[in-house]
């Protein structure tokens, strides 16, 4: 972990990342390509000391509200947060200032925050994603090996549910030969559906691989999946996007579930409530 004075902290799109890198593992990560240009290895996490300083600025100076979304690029809860806090000190700005949230994770320590979740959402909006990949419990521990599990997550969505703050769940990557079943799917949309989410965001049945990323995910398969790593370049060589040889039926499961359960279920429709604000209540005068 290495500190360093950030000059911005909120994109065009109003994300931010607090951090850079991520401890929790993850042998798929697309983070790890080397197409981002990180310059340190990617479990020596930077930490941009100064974001909470740089978030109020900017928020000072907007003169309409919206909803700031972090979490795309790594985790705003990985290991690091018990101690820095980053994550904790920005939802707090972002309360005082009457601003949206959209939080995606995969871990449980977004449960520390729920008294600040509550607030903003009771006052602006709050969101928390999370992502499932697997219902298999050994499976998970393998792919996603230094985060919570996929039935603490479950836990975590429930919390979510019964403190009113809505969720979105991410269901991918879906791997090749690993958790490309119609039966692994439908465990995890079980899970969106007990949780009452709001919607679930799908990119693809499969994975994408770039350099940098493909190279620790083949390392991994070589580790726990000996001679996988051949299947997979002899069927997709070096190929961007990797899709599930069941990807037609696992495209028309996925649809025809969300849609039984009443859920949005296109990245389009997801990114849209995601960013939506609700609109400002005014508070109306009786005259006598």
């Amino acid at each position: 972990m290495h500190f360093v004075d950030a000059k911005t902290i909120l994109s065009a799109s109003n994300g931010m990342n607090l951090y850079r890198g991520c401890t929790h593992g993850c042998i798929y990560c697309d983070s790890r390509s080397k197409c981002y240009g990180m310059p340190h290895a990617f479990e020596d996490v930077e930490v941009k000391q100064n974001a909470p300083a740089l978030l109020e600025n900017a928020l000072r100076r907007r003169r309409s509200r919206c909803v700031i979304a972090t979490g795309a690029m790594s985790d705003p809860y990985m290991h690091c947060e018990e101690e820095l806090r980053l994550t904790r000190r920005c939802l707090e700005i972002i309360r005082q200032y009457g601003f949206g949230i959209a939080v995606q994770t995969k871990s449980d320590r977004v449960l520390r925050d729920v008294d600040l979740l509550k607030e903003i959402n009771r006052n602006a909006k709050a969101v928390v994603q999370m992502t499932l990949t697997t219902a298999d419990e050994a499976l998970c521990r393998i792919v996603e090996p230094k985060v919570c599990t996929t039935r603490r997550r479950a836990e975590v969505l429930n919390i979510l549910r019964d403190e009113g703050i809505p969720t979105v769940v991410w269901i991918c990557p879906l791997l090749p030969w690993l958790n490309d079943t119609v039966e692994n799917l439908d465990a995890l949309l079980d899970i969106c559906e007990q949780a009452k989410v709001r919607g679930v965001v799908n990119f693809g049945m499969g994975l994408t691989l770039r350099h940098g990323d493909r190279e620790y995910y083949y390392a991994a398969l070589d580790r726990h999946f000996p001679g996988l790593k051949e299947r997979y370049i002899r069927r997709y060589g070096l190929s961007y996007e990797l899709p599930s040889p069941n990807e037609r039926v696992l495209r028309e499961r996925f649809h025809t579930r969300c849609e039984e359960m009443g859920v949005l279920h296109t990245p389009e429709d997801c990114f849209r409530y995601l960013a939506e604000m609700p609109p400002v209540c005014e508070q109306l005068t009786l005259e006598l």
